[in-house]
């Protein structure tokens, strides 16, 4: 463990082949197992799941194949020294699903959407967490006239009542994304994401994980998104990366885009002791030009910009900066902070 206490996680994803919506893969896949050991040797704590990470093909196996698939990656998971962060149900593929699943016009695709949460909740208790994260990729629409919102909104909270009811252990971390792959989601922020969850049956089992291109993707600060949720004790995750603009979901390594922005991000989770609360999750990708051999940079080079941004946040001189805040010396507060970034 690193000297400060933080736990860190990745998906299997983040290693990835380099295929875009214009172009093919450009490496070779990478077979699960060697993620994994690819994730302990890099320093990383736990493994983020979706359901068929764990249990490959899953709408195609019974209840009895879903335990015996899940406890043996429990069982590898456990010989590494490693653990699971959540579970999220892939709601997003399925031919059931492109109109949406929890907001899908047809109910049997609705019905489905639950069939396979409730999978996912099984499939997290057999790797021992309790945490689900629900990112609700499909649930909006292209043209808002193809769906009634009101209604989308109310089968969303009834979504996550059914699955608090099917497991009384279970947490939901919601997930909120402005678009992409829908052009309109109904969930695009944390504070929407926290609206729903207190309506539930169980509100203290219902919070967010943020992700902080998702927060740039919404025109907002990721570091404000993070603050929102800290203040309700709503912050159970967080997917740290960065962001070119309002272009499209980049997924770029934390730290290389926006400096100060990052700093932001790692100052209020230090504050406000996140070790403490849940993991500090990464979700980056390679650049697409990465040659294979190189293509787990972007995840090394993300843990140590966040460890040493937290060395810089612990360093800053708090007293003066209340000292500036009082003065309403904002600019010598800028100064303060910009010469910490750069060492001066």
């Amino acid at each position: 463990m690193n000297k400060y206490n933080y736990k860190f996680s990745f998906g299997p994803w983040n290693i990835h082949e380099g295929a875009d919506p214009f172009g093919p893969p450009v490496r070779p896949s990478v077979a699960f197992a060697e993620k994994l050991v690819i994730l302990k040797d890099l320093g990383f704590d736990a493994m983020q799941f979706h359901d068929d990470d764990a249990v490959p093909d899953l709408d195609t196996k019974s209840a009895r194949e879903i335990r015996q698939q899940a406890e043996a990656m429990k069982a590898r998971l456990d010989d590494l020294g490693l653990t699971a962060e959540f579970v999220a149900p892939r709601l997003w593929e399925h031919p059931m699903t492109i109109d949406g699943a929890f907001t899908a016009n047809d109910p049997a695709a609705r019905a489905y959407a639950i069939e396979r949460a409730k999978k996912a909740a099984d499939i997290a208790r057999y790797l021992d967490t309790n945490l689900m994260v629900l990112w609700l990729a499909r649930e909006g629409t292209y043209l808002r006239e193809a769906k009634d919102a009101v209604r989308a909104t109310q089968q969303l909270l009834e979504a996550v009542d059914a699955l608090l009811d099917y497991d009384p252990d279970l947490r939901i971390a919601i997930e909120p994304k402005p678009n992409e792959p829908m052009d309109l989601a109904y969930i695009p922020t944390i504070g929407h994401a926290l609206a729903l969850g207190m309506q539930a049956s169980d509100p203290a089992r219902v919070g967010g994980l943020i992700e902080s291109a998702h927060a740039v993707l919404a025109g907002l600060d990721p570091a404000d998104e993070m603050s929102f949720a800290l203040a309700f004790g709503k912050l159970w995750s967080v997917h740290l990366n960065d962001q070119n603009g309002l272009k499209f979901d980049q997924d770029r390594s934390f730290g290389s885009v926006d400096l100060r922005r990052v700093f932001n991000q790692v100052r209020v989770l230090d504050e406000n002791k996140f070790w403490e609360i849940g993991m500090v999750g990464l979700d980056v990708k390679a650049l697409r030009t990465q040659p294979p051999e190189l293509a787990t940079k972007h995840l090394s080079n993300s843990l140590r910009t966040f460890l040493r941004l937290v060395e810089i946040v612990r360093s800053v001189d708090n007293q003066k900066i209340e000292e500036l805040r009082a003065a309403r010396d904002y600019e010598e507060l800028d100064w303060l902070i910009m010469s910490s970034l750069m060492g001066a």
